[in-house]
């Protein structure tokens, strides 16, 4: 799964907020659903590993000059639900570049 989201913040403000805000990634799910780590690799690039109902879902986050986009490798047991993840992942992920 693959979301982008556009942004005309530049890099700078954009890792800025990322790094703000990614300790927030967990409260995107219904408390006590998903447990979720993050770790930044780069200063343009942060790991999350999601784990949901004992399904491990790797992913990161990678800060572009125009774009955030957040990967996500959907075990087969939830790719059925990838058209509502997708939808959470775009209404969350906008807090991410919350000032």
């Amino acid at each position: 799964m693959r979301v982008a989201l556009p942004h005309n913040l530049g890099k700078d403000e954009v890792r800025r907020r990322m790094h703000k805000h990614a300790d927030e990634i967990g409260g995107f799910f219904p408390a006590g659903l998903a447990r979720v780590s993050t770790n930044w690799t780069s200063e343009d690039r942060m790991v999350i590993n999601t784990e949901v109902m004992g399904q491990t879902i790797p992913g990161e986050v990678l800060v572009g000059e125009t774009e955030v986009v957040i990967a996500m490798d959907l075990p087969l047991l939830l790719s059925v639900m990838r058209g509502p993840l997708e939808a959470a992942v775009k209404k969350e992920a906008g807090r991410l570049l919350a000032p």
